[in-house]
């Protein structure tokens, strides 16, 4: 195979791919790979988008204009990375809003990287998750344009998006997105929430099923399963604006009041 082949098949790849399948094909050697990189970067038919990561141009294309497609560049990030939270939701189609903004998933606690006009966040699998092994609990493993692309399922995102909702757009924006999927596996969303072990999620996972549960078809139990979770004293769901929420005695929170009256569909 002609290293022309290898840019067919991987649309963005890492440096150690790419000597991987110069070994493979006899074409071996640091100097070899180098040059051979930098003669198709300067012939306009790759683009590196940081060390070690580079990008194919298709024929007829501008390398100053094409834009590489970012779920591909996430993908390759770092070899654990994940896409989750809002940029998950982005992923499937249901988000609000479109954003430039992908977060990663991983265990590596690399910087963010800015390509262009995206940025990728990089963030830590929660404590609670690395401590049990259970980083990638309800993560899906999709082929995207070739590529094998980890992503959170809808019931960990869910999840995910209301444990942190400084990475997933907000709080309109989590409710406006999270509200466009029409199904949940309700057991799984309680097993993982339950697995965050963070009392404050748990409680806020049980006050949105409690909001929807003619839509997903909440039963009680499902409910109370939340409730035996829920924080001993109140808590603030948002502390820097600790005026500015409605107590709720159910899940013990202070919920802000854009939330609690859907301030965003008036």
């Amino acid at each position: 195979m002609k290293p022309v082949d290898f840019f067919s098949k991987h649309p963005v790849f890492t440096s150690q791919e790419y000597a991987q399948f110069l070994e493979q094909a006899e074409h071996a050697g640091e100097r070899t790979q180098e040059a051979l990189l930098s003669y198709h970067i300067k012939a306009g038919n790759l683009i590196r988008i940081r060390r070690g990561l580079y990008a194919v141009v298709p024929q007829g294309a501008s390398p100053e204009s094409y834009m590489v497609d970012p779920y591909l560049i996430a993908a390759k990030l770092v070899g654990d990375a994940v896409v989750g939270y809002h940029s998950a939701l982005a992923f499937y189609g249901k988000s609000y809003s479109l954003t430039h903004q992908f977060c990663i998933l991983t265990r590596s606690r690399s910087a963010s990287i800015s390509y262009r006009d995206d940025v990728f966040r990089l963030v830590l699998f929660r404590k609670s998750l690395r401590e049990k092994n259970q980083q990638f609990f309800g993560v899906k493993t999709v082929l995207h344009r070739g590529c094998q692309l980890r992503v959170t399922s809808f019931e960990r995102t869910l999840v995910d998006m209301l444990d942190r909702s400084d990475l997933s757009g907000g709080w309109e924006e989590i409710w406006r997105s999270l509200e466009s999927v029409e199904y949940f596996d309700l057991d799984k969303v309680i097993e993982y929430a339950l697995l965050l072990n963070n009392a404050t999620t748990i409680a806020l996972v049980g006050f949105y099923l409690e909001q929807h549960q003619s839509e997903l078809r909440v039963n009680e139990s499902h409910l109370k399963q939340l409730e035996k979770h829920r924080p001993k004293q109140p808590h603030y769901l948002d502390k820097a604006k600790s005026t500015a929420g409605k107590y709720n005695a159910r899940w013990n929170l202070i919920i802000p009041t854009e939330i609690t009256d859907l301030s965003w569909k008036e």
